[in-house]
């Protein structure tokens, strides 16, 4: 019965993973591609992880498959954000059919602070001498 379960998980893990692929190929932009190789990628390795922990049935086999499990799916989504996130400040636009920009208005907003904080910066050291001997004699 454990070899059903097994074999279910593994084609589960490999639809997954064919998902994943066919995503990269299709896929416009890098921000979608990258949703589809960190999301897609992260459920057909849980499949397969499982279905490793299920065909040698050892109790070592299975917590070393369930602690991989753990750390993909802890690592994975968040450097894929991160790495995303990371893109849209720098790299490439969205592609021509993206139709919905969240991240956008509040990268300006967040620039537009940046901006006041260096002007309000640059300001305060015009006025203020370098160093104290270089203050008005007295």
């Amino acid at each position: 019965m454990s070899e059903f379960f097994a074999s279910a998980a593994l084609l589960i893990g490999a639809f997954f993973m064919l998902v994943a692929s066919l995503g990269l190929v299709r896929f416009p932009d890098l921000y979608t591609r990258m949703h589809c190789a960190t999301k897609a990628t992260t459920f057909g390795m849980g499949g397969i992880l499982i279905a490793v922990a299920l065909t040698f049935g050892s109790s070592a086999v299975a917590a070393q498959s369930i602690l991989a499990l753990f750390f993909l799916f802890l690592t994975a989504p968040v450097s894929g954000h991160l790495i995303s996130r990371a893109a849209y400040r720098r790299g490439p636009n969205l592609a021509p059919s993206t139709t919905v920009d969240d991240y956008g208005p509040y990268l300006e907003k967040e620039k537009a602070i940046a901006k006041t904080a260096d002007e309000e910066k640059s300001d305060e050291e015009d006025e203020a001498p370098s160093h104290p001997s270089a203050g008005p004699m007295t």
